[in-house]
């Protein structure tokens, strides 16, 4: 898993930062792990899998949906 080292850290963003840990249950790293997971995934953000699933909803269903597939061969690829 990927590791982010954050240099130069004001005293005041630190401390701040392991209050609000603290105030959550939560280690300061686990904290800011957090703190940046909210930033990057918007609560408001399109899901679309849930999308997919709220207008199967609406149009009663997808049981009968026929969908056909084709196999092809990738090239140079070994999937065995």
């Amino acid at each position: 898993m990927p590791g982010l080292t954050v240099r130069k850290l004001s005293e005041e963003t630190h401390r701040a930062l392991r209050m609000r840990a603290a105030l959550h249950g939560r280690s300061t790293e686990a904290e800011v792990r957090f703190i940046l997971e909210e930033a990057i995934k918007p609560a408001g953000r399109l899901k679309i899998g849930s999308e997919i699933h709220r207008i199967a909803r609406e149009i009663g269903g997808m049981d009968e949906l026929d969908v056909s597939r084709e196999r092809t061969e990738i090239e140079g690829a070994d999937l065995a």
